[in-house]
């Protein structure tokens, strides 16, 4: 097939609800601008998405390298969802087999394994710390647990983590999408997240299960979020509210996560490739 210059080439995914682009790498450069990126991931007039992934060169040692973009145009250091869909591109590509690999992003190293069948990949997704600086969140040196934040007038109370991108956790009795859609926006662009911040509204069920309403940093409210799950999951952990295997229920479907004794993260979960096609970059940008 011939492409026409302005076309470019793509691959769907979700997983649970969180739909990313896989952009062919010859395709991305230099017509993927910040607004070419919006426009593409805009669902009335685009393709529509919760993201763009691009494969990139690797780095630190790793066999492929991922640069992964929000909706609003800006980087993401980090998704569980992203690159679990990615993995599961490069399995489609014949890239991969089931044996794991590592994959660069700017928020660190992971390994992945696309599992038996094709249709769960599990990460290794790197160490969650609740350091300040590393986060990071303004003020002294610290680790950020249940501290407070007032939002609309009202206290809640919250946890910090990093899992190579910014998470604030907050503890709620019951995870509410109209909270996550209220005060989503003003906890992640708050004063004292200077890179902003992911916000998961975190309800704790069990010791074994936790439900969370999500509130993505330049994507905003969404279905899912392997990252935010992992972030849920270390927080209740940290607090003593739950075992090191959890399930976290976002709103599109169930994540696995297990804490391990050195605060790394297993994330596991389910992908479904659901098009292909070409995206016609329009001629204002």
């Amino acid at each position: 097939m011939k492409f026409d210059q302005t076309a470019i080439r793509f691959t769907k995914y979700h997983a649970l609800g969180n739909d990313y682009l896989v952009i062919e790498p010859d395709d991305a450069k230099p017509a993927l601008s910040r607004a070419a990126i919006q426009h593409i991931c805009q669902r009335h007039t685009g393709v529509g998405a919760d993201g763009v992934l691009i494969l990139t060169a690797p780095q630190q040692g790793a066999s492929f390298g991922v640069a992964i973009y929000n909706p609003d145009g800006s980087q993401a250091e980090k998704s569980g969802n992203g690159l679990r869909i990615f993995s599961l591109w490069l399995w489609h590509r014949g890239l991969v087999s089931h044996e794991p690999f590592k994959i660069w992003t700017a928020g660190g190293i992971v390994k992945a394994a696309v599992l038996p069948g094709g249709k769960e990949v599990k990460l290794e997704m790197g160490p969650a710390s609740f350091n300040s600086r590393l986060i990071p969140v303004k003020g002294p040196e610290r680790d950020v647990i249940n501290e407070t934040i007032v939002v609309a007038g009202i206290e809640l109370r919250y946890c910090a983590v990093t899992l190579g991108n910014p998470h604030c956790v907050v503890l709620r009795d019951s995870a509410r999408r109209e909270e996550a859609l209220a005060w989503g926006p003003l906890i992640e662009n708050d004063d004292r997240f200077p890179n902003r911040t992911n916000v998961q509204f975190m309800e704790v069920i069990d010791r074994d299960n936790l439900r969370i309403e999500i509130w993505e940093r330049g994507a905003g409210y969404t279905l899912a979020s392997g990252s935010s799950s992992c972030a849920a999951a270390a927080a209740a952990h940290r607090l003593g509210l739950c075992n090191h295997k959890v399930k976290v229920h976002n709103p599109g479907g169930i994540l696995s996560v297990e804490i391990l004794p050195d605060d790394h993260l297993i994330l596991s979960g389910p992908v479904s490739r659901v098009a292909e096609g070409l995206y016609y970059l329009p001629e204002s940008l």
